[in-house]
């Protein structure tokens, strides 16, 4: 049997592929950036303009547009403009494929927030929030965060604390991803679960 397509738009070093492909699904990912560390099929291109013209070709689609423009670091130095708010013409060509479809961002995202996950819920003891909006209800519940002794890697050296690794261990990255990829990239947990709900739906 063919397992169903996901494409995995501004996909990075692929920490929301790998927990889809858990999930089940075959992944494609996009990005304007070369990305040799990508675990699966890869095409850089434009992610919107990608979508618009392969979207027929994918049972479900994830997006995780450049999240710069919302953190807080770049709002306490002011430097928002610098970077590109990709979030509105991504949810406008998302809606227009009818196809299950997810938006992941950072905190302070202009999204419609349907989801926050956070490390914690899936036994990984690091706070990693995440805002998810998406075209679908999920019912599923998970517990609460949990941040009691969470470990703290922003402290310290970074020959000391190891945090590529020590990363690549907490998220359960068992592919090479760069210090910078693995601190830009969700956990595939977040990903798996969500994927398990969209091929749940897809399988009726």
């Amino acid at each position: 049997m063919n397992k169903p397509k996901l494409l995995d738009l501004f996909c990075g070093a692929g920490g929301a592929s790998m927990g889809y492909y858990r999930a089940g699904f075959d992944i494609v990912g996009v990005d304007i950036k070369p990305q040799k560390n990508y675990p699966f099929q890869f095409h850089q291109a434009d992610a919107i303009e990608y979508l618009q013209e392969h979207w027929q070709e994918f049972d479900a689609i994830h997006a995780s547009p450049p999240c710069q423009a919302y953190t807080i670091m770049q709002h306490i130095h002011k430097n928002n403009a610098a970077h590109p708010d990709l979030v509105e013409p991504t949810r406008q060509a998302l809606i227009k494929t009818g196809k299950p479809w997810v938006i992941e961002n950072v905190e302070g995202a202009p999204l419609r927030v349907d989801l926050v996950l956070c490390g914690t819920q899936f036994g990984i003891n690091f706070p990693k929030h995440r805002w998810f909006e998406m075209n679908f209800i999920i019912n599923e519940l998970l517990p609460p965060c949990n941040h009691y002794k969470v470990y703290d890697c922003f402290h310290g050296g970074e020959q000391a604390r190891g945090e590529r690794e020590k990363l690549s261990q907490l998220y359960g990255i068992d592919w090479f991803m760069t210090r910078q990829e693995i601190r830009n990239c969700i956990p595939p947990a977040y990903t798996e679960w969500i994927g398990k709900i969209i091929m749940g739906m897809i399988n009726g």
